[in-house]
């Protein structure tokens, strides 16, 4: 029953992978705009968590609601101060600014606490469960449980909220959004919000599980998310869900079979194939654009 194990080892690693594609994918869909330093707020959540664990005294879940508040806080100013200006700017200057705010992030963190990595605390044990047969480790329960959730709620924000309408509506057309009344600016810094909070609670997810931060853990688990999003098709919600999964577990049955060392690979590799065969990803439909 092994095959049962690596199924959900596979989607709970997944599901960190769809987290942080989240944010890509909202933040595409609105402002056309691949935010390379959201990886990073994926690593400050995971900081933010582990020094709300072990220097304040927190519980897990006050830790990653504590961490989703403070990275979605994060998100806002990066917004609003390295991107709202590159608006109307070229695609490749907000490409370098990303990348700009991405490294300062990285090592601006690095100067004022070092570059040492720390060990997560293990809050739960090792508490596991059999299913059929199979013994399943607690974390991998409770990282699918809080993964689904996020999901759901994100689900319900985008679909039945004001915010998530006014979301919706700005990505389909933001002129004619401005026209009906909607303040586009706090639409942007709403969907930066949101899309760091995920991030954020992705990092403190991702450090019960692996247990090693470090000021550089964006970096890989980043450029993954960002092939998750363009997988599912980039601008596209369940797209990002459903690529993260797959990549998830991808990654998981490539290291069974006892590839360990190709599990960054197979990641790139499907970048290069889904660019090759279906560059608009599973969800994504091809558009023709007017010029």
């Amino acid at each position: 029953m092994e095959i049962i194990q690596q199924i959900l080892n596979g989607i709970s690693v997944g599901s960190i992978y769809a987290l942080i594609a989240l944010g890509y994918t909202m933040v595409y869909g609105i402002i056309k705009l691949i935010n390379f330093a959201h990886g990073d707020v994926f690593m400050l959540g995971a900081f933010i968590g582990f020094y709300a664990i072990t220097q304040f005294q927190m519980n897990f879940f006050v830790a990653l609601i504590f961490s989703m508040a403070i990275t979605a806080l994060i998100g806002v100013l990066i917004e609003r101060i390295a991107y709202k200006r590159l608006r109307n700017a070229t695609r490749i200057a907000a490409l370098i600014t990303a990348i700009g705010v991405s490294l300062l992030i990285e090592y601006g963190f690095i100067y004022i606490r070092g570059a040492q990595p720390e060990a997560y605390p293990d809050v739960f044990g090792r508490q596991s469960v059999s299913l059929f047969g199979a013994t399943i480790d607690m974390k991998a329960v409770l990282i699918l449980s809080v993964s689904v959730i996020l999901m759901l709620l994100l689900q319900f924000i985008v679909h039945k909220t004001k915010t998530g309408k006014a979301m919706r509506a700005v990505s389909h057309d933001t002129e004619a959004a401005k026209l009906m009344g909607i303040n586009v600016d706090n639409t942007i810094s709403a969907t930066f919000a949101i899309g760091s909070a995920l991030a954020g609670a992705a990092g403190v997810i991702f450090g019960l599980y692996y247990t090693k931060i470090d000021p550089l853990m964006g970096v890989i688990p980043g450029l993954k998310a960002f092939v998750a999003a363009v997988l599912g098709g980039i601008g596209i919600i369940p797209g990002a869900m459903v690529g993260g999964l797959i990549l998830g577990l991808v990654e998981t049955f490539v290291s069974a079979i006892g590839f360990s060392l190709w599990r960054d690979a197979a990641a790139f590799i499907i970048l290069i194939l889904i660019l090759i065969f279906r560059p608009s990803g599973i969800f994504g439909k091809n558009s023709r654009e007017k010029v």
